[in-house]
């Protein structure tokens, strides 16, 4: 049941996982965020567009702790994509791949937001896995302008203030 008598930013939040970058100047490593005090935590990808063939690598880790210690594959099997014009892409499109820690869609020559969801249940907590990054790879030899952030929602207490634990 969605809880309407909280703001949104009481029981969700907007994490920067890197700031606008050229994606193809170096691998974009985002922040690590704590999957402990939420419920979910969707990865975004928001790009501009690029070169035909310089498609980004969407790629998912998980991690014993917030500087990446232990660092290994986080996979997941769908991905959400909105390829193309902003304005005439208004529905998602859904893919279902094999289990996998990247995702890479053809959308390097057109402006695109990527997501992939990612639930507490994925990741290895019973070894102390509770921390996701994503990343994105160099996608090539040509320019390509992205940023990256998370929503984590279904934070466990509500408050007016988010707590620091989640990176």
């Amino acid at each position: 049941m969605t809880d309407f008598n909280h703001e949104f930013l009481e029981i969700a939040d907007i994490v920067p996982a890197f700031v606008p970058a050229d994606l193809h100047t170096s691998a974009n490593g985002g922040q690590w965020v704590d999957m402990k005090y939420i419920g979910r935590l969707l990865c975004v990808l928001f790009k501009a567009a690029g070169t035909a063939g310089d498609d980004p690598v969407i790629t998912l880790k998980q991690a014993t702790s917030n500087t990446g210690a232990g660092a290994k594959s986080l996979t997941f099997t769908r991905a959400r994509t909105k390829i193309g014009a902003i304005a005439t892409t208004p529905q998602w499109t859904v893919t279902t791949q094999a289990a996998a820690n990247t995702f890479t869609p053809v959308s390097a020559a057109s402006p695109a937001v990527i997501a992939v969801e990612v639930q507490p249940t994925d990741l290895d907590m019973n070894n102390g896995f509770s921390f996701v990054q994503l990343s994105i790879p160099i996608t090539g030899a040509n320019p390509q302008l992205g940023a990256a952030f998370y929503i984590a929602y279904g934070i466990k207490y509500a408050q007016s203030t988010t707590p620091n634990e989640l990176i």
